[in-house]
């Protein structure tokens, strides 16, 4: 996704240590599992160290709409660094992995204290968020841009 290959990769080695030492634990990725709900708390993200997750969004009287694939290395949520820390998407686990699980009051406090930290930390986050928008904008121009089938009535 970013031009780096992971959120750790970003983060200099001492701080990386200090980083997974104060906030992180490897998971498991459970096949089917849902990680989390549009409109609940955001208080965890991931960085998925194999399998995948689907991240989707809820579409009333209907299937949940999937937004995207992600998998190794990718960054997983990123709603627990921007107030009011909601979920504005689903997760669940579509091909059972690892992850790195990460406390994200334990690592907006780490990133407020250490400001390399912070700034490797938010960058990397913008970047994704920036790298996904783009993404999602191809997507629809593919979908409904110039061009397009229109769909059958």
């Amino acid at each position: 996704m970013s031009t780096a290959r992971s959120l750790l990769d970003v983060i200099p080695p001492e701080r990386r240590a200090r980083l997974l030492d104060g906030a992180a634990s490897e998971v498991p990725l459970v096949l089917d599992a849902r990680l989390f709900e549009e409109g609940r708390r955001a208080d965890r993200f991931w960085v998925i160290r194999s399998g995948q997750v689907e991240v989707d969004l809820h579409v009333p009287g209907r299937r949940a709409a999937v937004i995207e694939t992600l998998g190794q290395d990718d960054l997983l949520g990123w709603s627990w660094l921007f107030p009011p820390h909601v979920w504005h998407l689903g997760a669940h686990v579509i091909r059972a992995g690892r992850a790195v699980e990460f406390d994200a009051a334990a690592v907006r406090s780490l990133c407020d204290a250490d400001a390399v930290l912070g700034r490797a930390v938010y960058k990397y986050v913008a970047e994704t968020i920036a790298e996904r928008l783009y993404e999602t904008r191809k997507r629809l121009m593919q979908l409904y841009g110039p061009g397009a089938e229109a769909p059958d009535d």
